[in-house]
């Protein structure tokens, strides 16, 4: 306990040590000294290692509560408040967790005071159970149950559900826990999801470190390879389902892309419940290390538990009977089909003189008949940098570029065009370049005295 207690006291004064070091140049300055705000400003810009936290930046008005601290109570204002609670169990048990959201699933209207008195009241929580309210918040906020309620709409909005699989595939992006990355700070993760609406079969899902198209095709292709080529993806409105390379993907593949209109999560309702139950059923359990792990753990728990879980939605059955009943019109990948080429970024470039083109900043070397042409680039952005991009031009094919070798082409013999040398200027040397002998002989002669 003693030692506890010491690690705790070394840290509160690591934070408070860090916080001062951010302070220091400005605390020492009269109070409304001119280039204060900027200073500040500049200093909430940059990141940190921040103690106890995985946080790597500082607001500016942060900052500015932490020099009134010091001002007022000099350098103890800046250690944090010990908490009333510590050194009990913060951490509520799931039958607790699984009553309050029921609790408010029942009742959209009720605030989290009132949330906390009706469970009390219910006698199925023990009262010896402490219930702070911001830990109740940050519950019902995780299950996505805070979200205030439009009854004044006027909208025509009717339950849907496609009858085959395959005819409807669903995607969505919910944010997931900080995981470790490369044996470094952890860093934020999103889960990429993809959902047949007519039988929540889960086609593929991943954690990611982002949400963009690049970590949203690669799930999509598995997706694809997993369970067949869909005829329409319901996707989000944000910029990754807005970009030419999924408008390309889907064109090609025939698939109809479907734009959610802007701050109407209602048409999600299914893939927004698959992801109200894996913060219920999967990451309460979940403690991973890496990515890759927590990855295999989850396909496992998909595989596992939910695809052979009875839903309500479905009359009872699971997502997998349902499947196999209505999975005859879905459309696989054929064996003969280059999928992996199709899912190639595309981009164009203008191609220098000196036989290159630069590409996520890395310098690519073209062939020579293709200087100043405009040519299309073809590659995989998750690959490995070695390995060589398409080269397209008119409609074809032309090679495949390579990392560009500066030291390699020192020994290279180009290639001259015919007739720029005249024979006269190749048989006698120019007048500068006699002088150029005189002075070398001059100066071995200096060197042999």
């Amino acid at each position: 306990m003693d030692k506890e207690k010491s690690m705790y006291e070394t840290l509160r004064e690591e934070i408070a040590l860090f916080r001062y070091s951010l302070i220091a140049d400005v605390v020492r300055l009269k109070p409304g000294t001119s280039g204060i705000y900027q200073k500040l400003q500049e200093t909430s810009q940059m990141e940190y290692k921040i103690p106890g936290t995985t946080r790597t930046l500082v607001a500016a008005e942060t900052l500015r509560s932490w020099i009134k601290k010091y001002r007022s109570f000099g350098f103890d204002g800046l250690y944090p408040k010990i908490r009333k609670d510590r050194g009990k169990a913060r951490k509520l048990p799931q039958e607790v967790i699984d009553v309050l959201i029921e609790i408010k699933e029942k009742n959209r209207e009720l605030t989290v005071k009132q949330v906390i008195a009706s469970a009390l009241s219910s006698r199925q929580i023990a009262t010896t159970i402490e219930l702070p309210p911001s830990t109740v918040h940050r519950i019902l906020e995780g299950a996505g149950l805070m979200e205030k309620l439009n009854h004044g709409s006027t909208k025509d909005r009717r339950r849907f559900s496609f009858h085959y699989a395959g005819q409807l595939l669903m995607s969505d992006v919910m944010h997931g826990p900080a995981v470790v990355k490369d044996g470094q700070r952890k860093y934020k993760t999103y889960l990429i999801a993809f959902l047949d609406d007519a039988t929540r079969v889960i086609t593929h899902a991943a954690f990611c470190f982002s949400e963009n198209t690049n970590a949203f095709l690669p799930i999509l292709k598995k997706a694809i390879l997993r369970r067949g080529i869909p005829e329409r993806l319901y996707v989000d409105n944000g910029s990754a389902y807005r970009s030419r390379q999924l408008e390309l993907v889907c064109a090609k593949l025939g698939i109809t892309l479907i734009h959610a209109r802007p701050y109407q999560p209602q048409g999600k309702g299914k893939i927004e419940r698959f992801f109200r139950t894996v913060r219920m059923q999967f990451l309460n359990q979940v403690l991973p290390k890496s990515i890759e792990e927590m990855n295999q753990q989850f396909w496992a728990w998909v595989e596992g538990e939910y695809h052979l879980t009875p839903h309500r939605g479905l009359e009872g059955e699971t997502p997998m009977d349902r499947w196999a009943q209505r999975a005859s019109k879905v459309k696989m990948v054929e064996p003969q089909f280059d999928l992996d080429d199709l899912f190639l970024w595309e981009t164009k470039r203008l191609v220098r003189s000196d036989r290159t083109v630069s590409l996520n900043g890395l310098v690519y070397e073209i062939a020579a008949e293709l200087v100043g042409q405009k040519v299309l680039l073809r590659y995989d952005p998750s690959a490995s940098k070695e390995r060589p991009i398409q080269v397209w031009h008119q409609g074809k094919i032309q090679h495949e570029a390579k990392l560009l070798d500066a030291y390699g082409n020192c020994y290279v013999k180009r290639e001259r065009p015919s007739g720029t040398i005249q024979s006269s200027q190749s048989s006698q040397p120019p007048q500068f370049h006699k002088r150029s002998l005189n002075f070398m002989k001059f100066n071995q002669e200096d060197n042999d005295v």
